[in-house]
């Protein structure tokens, strides 16, 4: 099995490569960004704790030159897209994979490309390819947590998703731009068996989160799950997906640009953040948990008979064994023939994988997710 990993030396995409490299069966990964000094250090330190047989090596990579990721995805058996932000790289990067004829996953969790990636099924089913965008944490074990309750549903009719980021657990450039760009504007919801637009940074909620992260205030963010849950779960009536940051007054800062609009384009995210990103280990102190961590809870409502019943999940660690380690398992799946295709799926879609395996596999590798009832 050959992966590459667009965007390998980042926080999150270096944690995958990791977890890859060090799965015995695996012959190569690559470490592909276009920083290549940094992806031949994350490679050297794979290399050093690799599975017997398993080469890293780093390549070049500009995901925004015509042909690039194309060529490399064809050298490879699955491609993995870390490389954000996903609002500006996820489209090209599936018609990349589409290009190459090979299958792709990825970490995508802006509402906007996933909206733009899911246009894109038809394409990917004339070349008979796998396209799995969003598995990581949110979207991804969200996701997964609303397919396992629906499949011990007679029906599913509603799921609140609420998750919450330590800064502080991840201060990569993508990641910034990431969490501007979902606090401005109007972003996805579903309501009343309808999708609706409502303005980012508004209903505010307080949500209990498992330890350490405790109470956090949340609020609507530009997630994909209220875009993709509704189109592969046609029983649901609601989707609700809420977010914040779990240092009050970055949280506080997030929602408060987004409503003066400083953070409504690119180039605006790119210029606050350039003022911010120097300043945040100063803001993360203010408030912050004990230890950086990020969490979610996710509550899924439905029928079981006439009886209303009601299942709930949460999971709290570090930012990059809750988003990298699903996206490198649900890889090793992809090559293994455990996801089926093709088309472009999100991690809740048929031919998905499948929650419980998932979980299991997962907790074998560190995370866990707490299940009740």
């Amino acid at each position: 099995m050959r992966f590459v990993v667009f965007g390998g030396a980042g926080d999150m995409g270096s944690r995958a490569v990791r977890e890859l490299a060090r799965t015995p069966g695996v012959a190569q990964v690559t470490v592909a960004d276009r920083d290549l000094e940094a992806a031949r250090s994350v490679a050297t330190a794979a290399a050093e704790e690799a599975a017997p047989g398993c080469r890293v090596v780093a390549e070049a990579v500009d995901i925004l030159a015509p042909g690039a990721a194309a060529q490399l995805m064809a050298a490879h058996d699955v491609a993995v897209g870390a490389a954000g932000p996903f609002y500006l790289l996820e489209e090209l990067l599936v018609r990349a994979a589409i290009e190459a004829r090979r299958p792709y996953i990825s970490l995508c969790d802006d509402h906007d490309a996933a909206r733009r990636v899911l246009d894109l099924d038809e394409p990917a089913r004339k070349a008979g390819v796998t396209i799995l965008t969003g598995l990581g944490w949110t979207p991804g074990l969200t996701n997964l947590c609303v397919r396992h309750a629906a499949q011990r549903m007679d029906r599913v009719e509603a799921a609140h998703i609420a998750w919450a980021g330590s800064s502080a657990d991840s201060r990569g450039w993508a990641v910034v731009l990431h969490t501007m760009h979902i606090f401005s504007g109007t972003v996805t919801s579903f309501a009343g068996g309808r999708w609706e637009e409502v303005p980012a940074g508004t209903g505010a909620e307080r949500v209990e989160f498992p330890p350490p992260l405790g109470a956090v205030t949340v609020f609507h963010v530009g997630h994909p799950e209220p875009v993709t849950l509704p189109r592969f779960l046609p029983g649901l009536q609601e989707v609700r997906l809420k977010g914040g940051l779990s240092e009050p007054a970055l949280n506080r800062l997030a929602v408060t640009f987004g409503r003066w609009g400083l953070m409504a384009t690119h180039r605006r995210r790119q210029r606050l953040g350039a003022v911010l990103k120097p300043l945040l280990p100063l803001l993360e102190r203010v408030g912050a948990p004990s230890r950086p961590a990020s969490g979610l809870v996710v509550r899924v409502r439905g029928r079981v008979g006439d009886q209303v019943v009601e299942r709930s999940y949460r999971a709290a660690a570090p930012m990059a064994s809750l988003t990298a380690v699903p996206l490198a398992l649900g890889a090793l799946w992809m090559a293994q023939g455990r996801i089926e295709g093709p088309g472009v799926l999100a991690p809740e879609a048929p031919g998905g994988p499948d929650p419980e395996a998932f979980f299991q596999e997962l907790a074998e590798r560190g995370v866990a997710v707490d299940r009740e009832p």
